[in-house]
């Protein structure tokens, strides 16, 4: 019934993706941060670079309902891989399906192949926390921009061991230097 996958050229799907990350904010959050989420992933499918970005789609008779975003951290004297989902959303006629959770495991699978070490995001622990996610300090992990509610910045390994403290200052991708959506 539904397809989850990697979206590697997003190109002929992109206003499917703009309009479900629109829509559901729209309807959850209000319209203008339906508006300021469309911007943001507009601004993330045209200027990031290739590796510096993962997409992810729940599909629904091949059309998009759900996507998961994950885009570079980098921590100046790190080595590790570090990305953040930003933004994550299922279509307000899809959810409560458990097409979130599973487009998650699935995404993280991928991204463990991939060679990611850690993941982070800055949203609701409740939900998140279903699929490993756990709260992280910003001693831990500091985030690029200060933080509106820190209780929201989580994160998980993929290796199993728990986060040790990222190092050196944080920078994220273009998209993401909004310190509205911080």
């Amino acid at each position: 019934m539904y397809d989850f996958q990697r979206i590697e050229n997003f190109a002929p799907i992109a206003q499917q993706i703009i309009d479900v990350f629109y829509t559901s904010f729209s309807t959850f959050e209000g319209e203008s941060e339906g508006a300021l989420i469309r911007s943001l992933v507009e601004h993330l499918l045209e200027n990031t670079p290739e590796p510096d970005i993962f997409i992810f789609a729940a599909l629904h008779h091949d059309t998009v309902i759900g996507c998961a975003i994950f885009s570079r951290l980098t921590y100046s004297d790190d080595a590790r891989n570090v990305f953040i989902l930003s933004p994550m959303a299922v279509h307000p006629d899809h959810q409560n399906n458990g097409i979130g959770q599973t487009l998650l495991r699935e995404s993280i699978a991928v991204l463990k192949d991939h060679g990611i070490d850690i993941l982070m995001t800055y949203g609701d622990p409740s939900f998140y926390g279903k699929i490993g996610f756990l709260p992280v300090t910003e001693q831990v992990a500091p985030p690029p921009f200060p933080l509106s509610m820190p209780i929201g910045w989580i994160g998980q390994s993929l290796h199993g061991a728990e986060i040790a403290p990222l190092q050196g200052s944080c920078t994220c991708v273009s998209a993401l230097k909004n310190p509205a959506i911080w």
